[in-house]
């Protein structure tokens, strides 16, 4: 198999890139030629597999222009597969054996168009453009997919806890604003989610949310992963490269776990943010860009900004508004909720009832610390869903020292609603403390505002 990009002339980042998969030489030169002719960035793959490794290692590609006869395997072959791994990507297919019945096949396997060899020039750039407009619109029907699943999960995850509704409070009265934010709290806790409702709920929503994982980027990498590259710029840049920056145009960019950010590149993220430009390695061309920046961490970056780790101007400059997520265990009345909502997600997607839950069960979930805090939880209840195993679920599972906020209670079995939990517990805390809420709230070891806030929901004031 042969694999080959050519280029004749710069092209802009932002023209779609194409694949161009044709087991003649001389015809897939000749449809790369007018391609790149018009602008697109042309690949090239002689066969179905070659065609797949392209894909895998340009993941960005818009469209597939394809041969419907590649040796032993076909177009439609290729056309199955991107469906199933790049189902928004657009799909042309073109064979010199035209005929009605092959036209009705492709377009009913999914192909965007048919084109019957030999086709003219404008033929060609029509079925592309075709193709891309698909594709454009697939991509919008995906993003407002996505969108509105992504609020739905907000409203279920965000939480009832006062403390989470005070944040949730605080991500609306920002979110209107381009201020820049600095979540903190413990792995696992949300930060990512929290920048997302920030951009969901933004004018921004409509542009992209990009996130990073700033300690997950080789050092020598980072700049250019960042801040873009030219081409030349370092061993191996084959090709101008926009950066996260470049890529968040008109969004937001999440840097998580941003105190992993070498000091080097802490200095040009400062100038980022002062100016609004950056600068491509190997460039001297400053870039406008209108990005928001979102930044979080898990480590107390003033404690950072002290050993000498992070810049004390960069940090001000990223904590204008904080935000602080509150670890499981300070939210303990949430847990029923996010096991419902666990339980539903992952039964659906895995499409399998896991077993009721048995009250001992309940009681070491509700008891236990959360270390791992939200993500910990969720990991667990996907592995209950799969493996219907409850005593795996429970594994390790012991309950903070002196705490046991269930002790002594009768829990209802998960058949019924998990609000039900909840108010059994607080009805029986009542009961024992013989009306008294104050101790009622001690025993099940609540702030007291807490606990009223949970009577109240649950019509237990009188």
């Amino acid at each position: 198999m042969t694999l080959s990009q050519t280029s004749h002339q710069p092209l802009s980042l932002q023209q779609p890139q194409l694949l161009v998969v044709e087991d003649d030489h001389s015809q897939r030169q000749l449809v790369t030629e007018l391609l790149q002719a018009e602008g697109y960035r042309v690949y090239n793959a002689d066969s179905v597999p070659a065609a797949i490794l392209q894909l895998q290692q340009q993941p960005d590609i818009a469209l597939v222009f394809s041969d419907w006869k590649l040796g032993s395997l076909s177009g439609l072959e290729l056309l199955d597969y991107c469906k199933t791994h790049y189902p928004t990507a657009g799909f042309v297919i073109a064979t010199a054996y035209g005929s009605v019945s092959h036209a009705v096949e492709a377009i009913q396997a999914g192909a965007d168009d048919y084109l019957a060899k030999p086709f003219k020039r404008q033929e060609l750039l029509l079925a592309v453009r075709k193709g891309l407009r698909a594709r454009s619109l697939r991509k919008q029907n995906q993003q407002l997919s996505a969108a509105l699943s992504e609020q739905q999960q907000l409203v279920d995850i965000i939480g009832h806890a006062p403390c989470m509704q005070q944040l949730f409070q605080r991500i609306q009265r920002i979110s209107g604003t381009d201020v820049t934010v600095l979540i903190s709290g413990e792995s696992g806790t949300g930060k990512e989610l929290a920048a997302r409702a920030l951009h969901q709920l933004s004018p921004r929503r409509h542009g992209p949310f990009i996130a990073l994982n700033c300690g997950a980027i080789p050092e020598s990498l980072a700049e250019a992963e960042l801040f873009g590259a030219e081409k030349g710029a370092f061993t191996g840049a084959h090709a101008a490269k926009a950066g996260k920056f470049e890529a968040a145009e008109g969004g937001t960019l999440f840097l998580d776990e941003i105190a992993e950010l070498p000091l080097s590149l802490q200095a040009k993220l400062l100038r980022l943010l002062q100016q609004g430009t950056v600068t491509r390695l190997g460039s001297h061309q400053e870039i406008k860009l209108n990005v928001r920046i979102i930044a979080a961490s898990h480590q107390d970056l003033a404690v950072a900004v002290r050993e000498g780790r992070f810049r004390e101007d960069l940090f001000y400059r990223l904590n204008v508004v904080p935000l602080h997520m509150p670890a499981l265990r300070e939210r303990s009345e949430d847990i029923p909720r996010l096991l419902e909502h666990f339980l539903q997600l992952h039964q659906q997607r895995y499409q399998q009832q896991a077993p009721n839950l048995s009250k001992q069960a309940l009681k070491q979930l509700l008891g236990y610390r959360w270390p791992g805090n939200v993500r910990e939880l969720a990991n667990r209840i996907e592995r209950y869903v799969l493996l219907q195993d409850e005593q795996e679920l429970l594994a390790g599972l012991q309950p903070d020292a002196g705490q046991s906020p269930t002790s002594g209670f009768v829990l209802p079995p998960q058949g019924l609603a998990f609000e039900m939990l909840e108010k059994s517990c607080l009805q029986q805390a009542l009961q024992r403390c013989e009306g008294n809420k104050a101790q009622a709230a001690r025993l099940l070891q609540l702030p007291y505002k807490a606990f009223l806030y949970r009577l109240e929901k649950f019509g237990l004031t009188g």
